[in-house]
């Protein structure tokens, strides 16, 4: 990002733009985007990625598509204080990466004890259900921070990706500047 001036960054970051590395040079783009462009994880492994898109699609729909795990996998892989992850809004300490990943790894060794299987490869009934019961820490055997502690902030982390942007604003109905032209934004 060191080629990109601070309006470029702040322009691109209201639009939901974050800096994603591309064949070892940094892009701004969308997670969508680069989840669409199959944008390499930084942190995070493909498991943890495909656990992350599960869990997020099950807690806000189309959070999958918008790049949760791409923006998760973003934000990790930025100082603390810059992350706009909700763990930081929660107060965990960093490294944020351990509550994510402790998140994952207690999800899905719950979800193999509770359906055999990985939570990724649920059905969308069987993943509804589980998070329910997360939700409302009723999760036998459950390790790691309180399922409710997990609950919240990874919602608001998928809450974040699909509305935190002007299009999910206009989604919702809200008039955040869908008045004003997109060249006159900034």
């Amino acid at each position: 990002m060191t080629n990109m001036g601070r309006r470029g960054f702040v322009k691109g970051a209201t639009l939901g733009a974050l800096a994603f590395t591309v064949g070892g040079v940094e892009a701004i783009m969308a997670p969508g985007e680069a989840r669409a462009r199959n944008v390499p994880f930084r942190l995070l492994d493909a498991h943890q990625g495909e656990t992350l898109e599960a869990l997020g699609e099950t807690l806000v729909r189309q959070a999958r598509e918008a790049g949760i795990a791409h923006y998760i996998d973003q934000q990790l892989s930025v100082p603390p204080h810059e992350a706009l992850l909700q763990a930081r809004i929660f107060n965990v300490r960093p490294p944020f990466a351990d509550f994510y990943r402790t998140a994952i790894v207690s999800i899905d060794e719950s979800s193999r004890r509770s359906f055999g299987r990985d939570f990724a490869q649920l059905s969308a009934a069987d993943q509804h259900e589980f998070v329910g019961r997360m939700r409302q820490n009723k999760i036998e055997g459950w390790t790691g921070r309180p399922g409710a502690a997990v609950y919240a902030v990874l919602r608001a982390d998928a809450v974040d990706v699909v509305y935190g942007t002007m299009e999910g604003y206009e989604a919702l109905g809200i008039p955040y500047m869908a008045h004003i032209p997109p060249e006159k934004r900034w």
